[in-house]
């Protein structure tokens, strides 16, 4: 069994290494969507930009278009829903506290969010700017410039201290990744779960009468 995990490790790393940058597109859309790796981009985005130092802007760069995309579409989604359905996925006492931070301005909620590391629910935060209908443009401008402070730092930290994380990395690479497929399999299990639950919700909200938005975000 630690001979089939070890070989799925170093086939799942080669595969991140040998893609690259559409690689962490893919990894910025999963960890943005339902279904959140939480680190997963950001270890990745460390270790591409230590062993190859001269693509660290590149990496960044690549990091951010799979965040941007992936955030999008979990702003898309939760904009056709309604705050019920998402007050029972989250709970209502934790939104509301999002809720507030909306109304004192959904820029900087959107963007200081973008920046925070996990285990921020970021999800949460994307989901509710849809939800309340915040513009997309606003939206897409803010997730931008958060995740491009983030991933721009992070890619200049695996850049400058490119030996030192690549030695830690050798050492630990193995734990690093049996986390990053558990995380995988789990997402997996977990969005087919959520997909079924929310065409349901989805179907229920469609049935009574639309309501007016409670809640009003400032720009």
């Amino acid at each position: 069994m630690r001979i089939v995990a070890s070989l799925i490790a170093v086939e799942l790393w080669t595969w991140l290494h040998r893609f690259g940058g559409p690689g962490l597109i893919l990894l910025g859309i999963i960890d943005n969507s339902v279904i959140p790796i939480p680190g997963g981009v950001d270890i990745v985005l460390i270790l591409l930009s230590s062993h190859r130092r001269e693509w660290w802007l590149y990496y960044a760069f690549m990091a951010l278009v799979g965040a941007v995309l992936g955030g999008y579409l979990t702003y898309g989604m939760a904009e056709k829903g309604s705050e019920e359905a998402l007050e029972r996925k989250f709970g209502k006492k934790r939104l509301q506290k999002v809720y507030d931070r909306f109304k004192k301005g959904g820029f900087v909620t959107v963007c200081v969010s973008a920046v925070l590391p996990p285990p921020f629910p970021m999800v949460m935060v994307l989901m509710v700017a849809g939800v309340l209908k915040y513009p997309a443009k606003r939206f897409l401008a803010a997730l931008t410039v958060g995740r491009a402070a983030r991933f721009f730092v992070l890619a200049l930290l695996g850049r400058v201290y490119g030996s030192a994380i690549l030695g830690v990395s050798q050492q630990y690479y193995k734990p690093l990744l049996y986390t990053l497929i558990v995380f995988g399999v789990v997402g997996g299990i977990a969005a087919f779960v959520y997909f079924k639950w929310y065409r349901t919700e989805r179907k229920q909200s469609s049935r009574s009468a639309p309501q007016t938005s409670r809640h009003k975000a400032r720009g």
